[in-house]
């Protein structure tokens, strides 16, 4: 069994988190693909099978320590833990005044508690291989919130910090954290069901490509400890920041 790259928060074949169990699995990994829709994991388990990559699905609940507890577990029978990445989230324009305290930690949850869940089942395990990556999937909103984002700011901030801490808790023992903050639209199964014509207006490389975003997170992943980066920003070329 070749070592493990856990994906935590993945779905469509086409979005953020398929197109990194396909490049961590290419790249002669075994992809642990964990969603909370049983039926995208699985089809996507089955993509990358069928193309000559090892992977499995599980149906995670990232809120649910019984369901992180039940992951880790199968990622520790697999063997080497090489790296875990949180890039479960949501996202939605919600005016503050229309913003319910349910609502708000809804968003909490998956987008920060989620993370601090997931962390703290594999900086152990990292910690004692002495090696291997824990990234985070972040975003812009984590550096300046925007009006009708208060939800979405709140929970990138938290989850930046969360990152911050523990890279230079665990950086010095061998523990690789990194926090990646996107900026600006993805053009994923998500956004283009939702949102195909303003995407089409943006024009050619004008949101970003998962699969692009996907080769930077190995491209971090596979740095000489000498020269390691803890945050990373990207953003399409002609993107306003």
């Amino acid at each position: 069994m070749p070592e493990s790259a856990i994906i935590v928060g993945a779905g469509a074949s086409r979005g953020v988190g398929g197109a990194l169990a396909r490049c961590f699995a290419g790249n002669g990994l075994h992809a642990i693909i964990a969603g909370r829709t049983e039926e995208k994991v699985q089809a996507l388990a089955e993509e990358i099978g069928a193309a000559g990559g090892s992977a499995e699905a599980v149906r995670v609940d990232v809120t649910s320590e019984a369901d992180q507890d039940a992951l880790f577990a199968l990622a520790e029978e697999r063997g080497t833990i090489a790296a875990v990445i949180y890039n479960a989230g949501n996202n939605a324009p919600i005016p503050f005044e229309q913003l319910d305290a349910e609502t708000m930690e809804r968003f909490w949850k998956v987008g920060c508690l989620g993370g601090f869940l997931t962390a703290k089942r594999a900086i152990p395990l990292l910690r004692e291989q002495g090696q291997g990556s824990l990234f985070f999937t972040g975003a812009s909103a984590s550096r300046r919130g925007n009006p009708n984002f208060a939800h979405f700011a709140s929970m990138k901030a938290g989850l930046r910090m969360l990152a911050q801490s523990l890279a230079r808790e665990y950086g010095p023992q061998g523990v690789h954290i990194a926090h990646f903050i996107i900026d600006g639209a993805i053009d994923g199964e998500m956004v283009r069901s939702r949102f195909g014509d303003y995407l089409d207006a943006l024009g050619d490389d004008g949101a970003l490509a998962p699969d692009a975003i996907a080769q930077n997170y190995w491209h971090v992943h596979t740095q000489p400890r000498s020269a390691w980066t803890h945050e990373m920003d990207l953003r399409p070329y002609k993107e306003n920041w």
